[in-house]
């Protein structure tokens, strides 16, 4: 049997890791910007991650949800401390598209109502009802077409308005900062808009935090920026450190229903245990705080480089428009300079780094960066 071949990939074989840096079966050492999408959050084979997913292994690695689990107790509980959502609740899952999945039923069953409003350039998974908010139509089968979604431009507040008085609206669901997009960060005034809109019209507001959630922004959630509180958070990527999980933080206006959301996987105890130890490194390490720092050093530096279009992003979520001449510089990063980046086409070079990064590791990075330049 072969691989279904849906991936482009690096002729690169990663052996270790450790940190913000990964190392192939040659024995080549790279310094990883990508992160693995956003995944790595706070470095690759921490020590504390190590041992807490160890540890829980030699005592039970799975059982399902029919049974008491009070790590998902003590996670829920750590999440509502650091995130500042205390009076919320967690519903847990696997994945950022099985966490907008379920936010985007569950406003449903909320009001009653169909009607999705997304945006531009917006990419909120591959399961079947986040695929279709998805503003990606080669990824959307047929079979996953609705009517439901209406996609609006990104930050038109008029569009917004109008199409809260044309649709009976169930959900808003929006990226703090667009990934696959191109680093595109919602505005403050934009996001205020949505909740105001959703609290007039009794629609959810959902905020799609799956990469630009957990810190990576300088705040836990990038929509916190806004000085507003969604309705439901999404999040995943960083969450588990490449632990697979995921989860929706819902607001104390919910009610739950036995049986209205469900999963076999999720809130494992592996996943407990990745979910407590990314957290408890977040705080003892104050990574928030050295994304939000890192990231403004990185996003000063890189303007001043004269050939570069723009630079937007937030914290250690940032993206770099080149122009179409300067295309081949994320690929001589990686050959030449032995440093791993996103991209976001078509010409966007996207940094989701570990939000342990440090000042040493972004210089490492510019000095690379303008050799390439030149």
């Amino acid at each position: 049997m072969k691989l279904f071949d849906v991936y482009p990939v690096n002729d690169i074989v990663i052996a270790k890791a450790l940190g913000s840096h990964v190392w192939d079966d040659k024995g080549t050492q790279y310094l990883d910007l990508y992160g693995g999408h956003a995944v790595i959050s706070i470095g690759h084979t921490h020590p504390h991650y190590v041992q807490r997913l160890t540890d829980q292994l030699n005592k039970v690695g799975f059982y399902s949800n029919s049974v008491k689990m009070p790590l998902q107790e003590e996670l829920a509980a750590l999440l509502g401390k650091v995130s500042g959502k205390e009076d919320y609740q967690l519903f847990l899952c696997n994945s950022g598209a099985e966490a907008n999945e379920n936010a985007l039923k569950l406003a449903s069953f909320y009001n009653g109502r169909k009607t999705v409003i997304a945006f531009k350039k917006s990419f909120h998974g591959r399961t079947s009802l986040a695929v279709a908010a998805t503003d990606n139509p080669k990824i959307v089968a047929p079979v996953n077409e609705t009517g439901n979604v209406v996609f609006l431009p990104w930050e038109d507040e008029a569009a917004l308005e109008q199409a809260f008085q044309q649709y009976e609206v169930s959900s808003v669901i929006i990226e703090g900062i667009q990934g696959v997009g191109g680093i595109n960060v919602a505005s403050e005034s934009f996001l205020r808009k949505i909740r105001t809109l959703c609290d007039t019209h009794g629609a959810v507001y959902i905020a799609d935090a799956v990469q630009c959630g957990y810190g990576r922004s300088g705040k836990f959630y990038s929509h916190d920026f806004a000085g507003v509180n969604a309705d439901i958070y999404t999040m995943a990527k960083g969450m588990g450190n490449g632990f697979p999980i995921g989860a929706i933080s819902i607001a104390p206006k919910f009610l739950p229903v036995y049986g209205m959301l469900g999963t076999t996987f999720g809130g494992n105890h592996l996943a407990c245990a990745a979910g407590l130890a990314v957290l408890e490194t977040i705080v003892s390490e104050q990574l928030i705080a050295n994304a939000a720092a890192v990231g403004e050093y990185l996003i000063t530096s890189l303007r001043a480089f004269a050939p570069v279009k723009e630079v937007r992003g937030r914290g250690l979520m940032i993206g770099i428009e080149l122009p179409e001449e300067l295309a081949h510089v994320r690929k001589a990063l990686l050959s030449k300079h032995k440093i791993f980046t996103g991209e976001a086409k078509p010409n966007v070079i996207r940094l989701l780094p570990s939000l342990a990064l440090t000042r040493a590791h972004a210089d490492q990075f510019l000095e690379a960066f303008g050799t390439e330049l030149k």
